[in-house]
């Protein structure tokens, strides 16, 4: 632990993307450091409730659920007004430092209602840091009709910080901030003892086993997953191989359909939420992340630590993270004919993928391991905080 032990709130979204786990894992790692953390979230996060499920409790969590009751005007929304009580309670009693709150909608304005609230009543007040992470101020951030509550809630943090220098410059121009507001990039991580690669069960260039293509996401329209098929259609039709899709949306019974469609039905496999993707990683020659827009991509970081190279779009904050040429191929959005083709000269020269294959994991292991990033979030709170860390 660098510095004093911190009491830490931690808001994020349950389930298993992006924001989610790496809210879940940072609480977790800083547990672990000595820090007290508090998790404030409508559910209890999918890697906590792993954690918890194995018996593994770490000392120093604690979990309080956001109750959302029924409401005779359901339209209003209650989680944001349900989340800002929970938080200004949860900070009055267990006297908290500081609230982290990761996805900025609406978790910023959350925890600044929250702090009004504690201040009105002459209670102590937390410092709000809030992570942003993608779609918070690509897409649902920058909507008209919430881009002015976004901006007024970031510009009362205390601290912003994002996952990639994309994302740095997007929260700029998009929310219309002003140019000399303080964001950190502080890159994503992926826990390296876990996503590991392991023995291969053939060799990937031999003709007695179908190459497997994986694509994991919320299946949501951004991820493009019909562009995940159709580049798959065009990979067998020239080798045997086989989809593995992880996860589950609102777009999965579209391609479902186009699957059928496309007389794939025997060779795709929906596995549907998982909150261990470690071992279909593992089985993995390809990963696909054909995205027309992602703020980090902590999906292909997981299958570089894997050691499986990643065919993805050109865009937003993936080229921070996939080296193109090293561990793997970046295309331009929506070009179904590129992305085939750089699979099919993944999978027709063993010794290509041998070499993106060990780059990933030796870039991860060197770029992307999780305690230094995790001790640049420990020194950011001291930071915010005005307190030096000690020695």
């Amino acid at each position: 632990m660098n510095g004093a032990p911190l009491r830490i709130g931690i808001t994020c979204y349950p389930t298993t993307g992006g924001s989610g786990i790496i809210g879940t894992e940072v609480g977790l790692a800083l547990a672990r450091r000595g820090h007290q953390v508090h998790f404030v979230c409508s559910a209890l996060p999918e890697r906590l409730g792993a954690e918890f499920s194995a018996g593994e409790k770490t000392l120093g969590i604690f979990f309080h659920r956001v109750e959302i009751r029924d409401y005779p005007l359901p339209h209003l929304g209650p989680y944001p007004l349900a989340l800002a009580g929970k938080l200004a309670a949860v900070t009055a009693t267990a006297q908290l430092d500081l609230l982290h709150v990761h996805y900025a909608i609406p978790h910023a304005t959350s925890a600044f209602l929250a702090r009004q609230l504690l201040e009105s009543e002459g209670k102590r007040v937390p410092r709000i840091i809030t992570t942003l992470h993608g779609t918070d101020i690509t897409r649902v951030g920058s909507d008209p009709s919430l881009r002015a509550v976004n901006r007024f809630s970031l510009l009362r943090s205390d601290g912003l910080t994002v996952p990639s220098a994309f994302l740095q410059r997007a929260a700029l121009e998009r929310l219309a901030l002003p140019a000399a507001t303080p964001i950190e990039v502080i890159p994503n991580f992926v826990d390296t003892d876990r996503f590991q690669p392991t023995e291969r069960r053939a060799d990937p260039g031999s003709a007695d086993r179908p190459r497997v293509l994986l694509h994991s996401s919320n299946f949501r329209p951004l991820k493009r997953i019909e562009d995940v098929v159709r580049i798959f259609a065009g990979v067998q039709q020239q080798l045997p191989s086989r989809l593995v899709l992880v996860g589950d949306g609102p777009e999965r019974p579209r391609i479902e359909a186009l699957v059928a469609e496309l007389g794939l039905v025997d060779k795709v496999q929906f596995l549907g939420m998982q909150l261990d993707v470690v071992a279909a990683l593992q089985q993995a020659d390809v990963f696909l992340l054909p995205s027309s827009t992602e703020g980090f991509g902590l999906a292909a970081l997981e299958a570089l630590s894997c050691g499986v190279p990643v065919v993805a779009s050109r865009v937003g904050g993936i080229p921070e993270v996939v080296d193109e040429g090293t561990t793997g191929f970046l295309c331009p959005p929506r070009d179904v004919a590129a992305m085939t083709a750089a699979v099919l000269r993944l999978l027709r020269d063993p010794a290509l993928h041998q070499r993106m294959s060990q780059q990933a994991r030796a870039t991860v292991l060197k770029e992307w391991r999780q305690e230094p990033r995790v001790a640049q979030y420990e020194a950011y709170y001291h930071h915010i905080l005005g307190r030096p860390p000690t020695t």
